[in-house]
């Protein structure tokens, strides 16, 4: 029996004077912040709740919430915005452990991301700020509205135990003003992550894996932009193991979902599942794994230095436009996959590779 249970029992009886101090405590517990200063005092307080209002970021700073205590609340109740500079960023991080950050009533996050863009991403032309770094354990991130961001969305690296839920990304003044690698969520080298119930309009993937164990994305919506990608290989950790993703829907993108393995690269992607993926009006390929990627595009034979194996797909259903391929494997070294899917409409006919022995993909 937890130790703070006894507080809770009925039979106990406090005074009104206890508990009016209680009542005192517990209204003092949280601090408003408006800017950064506040917040480093913010980090050193006691306060258990910080209040993010409207809060403007130097160009070339970072809003950091590194440091702050185990235990803390953090809620975003106002308009929060970025000086212009052309830097690496992050502009936002996320550190900690046993944290709750949660988006209020209003808040928005306004990466006025059209500054930066210029049609060419983070490959070339103006250098870029990635909008998040997250670095989180046992925590979570919830109701979070992030508009416009200038390149990258969310950056999970190193996390262990954290669920992101109902998140918005909306970057769809990109379209229009040269938006590019406005990745919605990237995660590598984090363990027991689940991204849910989260719409991303974007230019890039909505979700790259690079690396991880025991990952989950589900009830997601992808709207514009590439799909869903586990890209492994050229990092210094090139291990995917895991990995569902389940009950998506992949609206007007370029690809549904992905598994893509760099040419001549190591590693291994092991245990992933794509299960009740509804795709509509997907413009190049339906599902595509491929073992022969570079970021200028596939290249060549598929080569074998990472495997995919135990992959399920289950129930991957929707429409290819006509100039687009429904399904295109090209790999080597595959093993122990299980296929179901129902992707009708592309007429584009791409040759098939390295499909396991005994299982019929209708390629195409």
């Amino acid at each position: 029996q937890r130790s703070y249970d006894r507080f809770l029992n009925p039979k106990m009886n406090m005074s009104p004077y206890i508990c009016g101090i209680l009542m005192c405590v517990a209204a003092a517990s949280a601090v408003d912040v408006w800017n950064l200063q506040q917040l480093e005092a913010a980090k050193r307080g006691n306060d258990l709740t910080i209040n993010v209002r409207d809060i403007f970021v130097p160009a070339g700073q970072t809003l950091n919430f590194e440091f702050v205590k185990p235990g803390t609340t953090i809620v975003f109740r106002g308009r929060v915005t970025f000086g212009y500079k052309e830097w690496r960023g992050p502009l936002v991080i996320l550190k900690g452990r046993n944290l709750k950050i949660k988006g209020g009533a209003g808040h928005i996050f306004d990466g006025e991301g059209r500054r930066w863009w210029d049609g060419t991403g983070t490959n070339s032309g103006k250098i870029k700020p990635y909008m998040f770094y997250v670095q989180l354990a046992d925590s979570s991130v919830r109701g979070l509205t992030i508009k416009n961001s200038p390149a990258h969305t969310f950056a999970i690296n190193d996390c262990n135990h954290i669920s992101i839920n109902n998140v918005m990304i909306d970057n769809r003044d990109g379209n229009r003003f040269g938006g590019h690698n406005t990745d919605g969520f990237d995660v590598a080298k984090s363990h027991r992550v689940i991204i849910a119930n989260s719409t991303i309009y974007n230019q890039d993937d909505c979700l790259a894996i690079n690396s991880g164990t025991d990952i989950t994305f589900q009830r997601n919506k992808c709207i514009g932009g590439h799909g869903i990608a586990v890209a492994v290989g050229g990092y210094d950790v090139n291990e995917a193991r895991n990995i569902v993703i389940r009950g998506c829907r992949c609206l007007q993108t370029k690809y549904g979902v992905r598994i893509k393995t760099l040419l001549n690269g190591r590693g291994i992607v092991k245990g992933v599942k794509i299960e009740n993926i509804l795709l509509k009006d997907v413009t190049d390929a339906g599902l595509l794994i491929i073992g022969n990627y570079l970021n200028s595009g596939p290249r060549g034979e598929p080569t074998g230095g990472i495997p995919i194996e135990d992959l399920t797909v289950n129930n991957v259903r929707g429409n290819v436009l006509a100039k687009g391929t429904n399904i295109n494997v090209f790999v080597a070294n595959a093993r122990n996959w299980n296929w179901s899917s129902n992707i009708q409409g592309g007429q584009r006919r791409l040759p098939c590779k390295g499909i396991p022995n005994g299982l019929r993909i209708p390629c195409g």
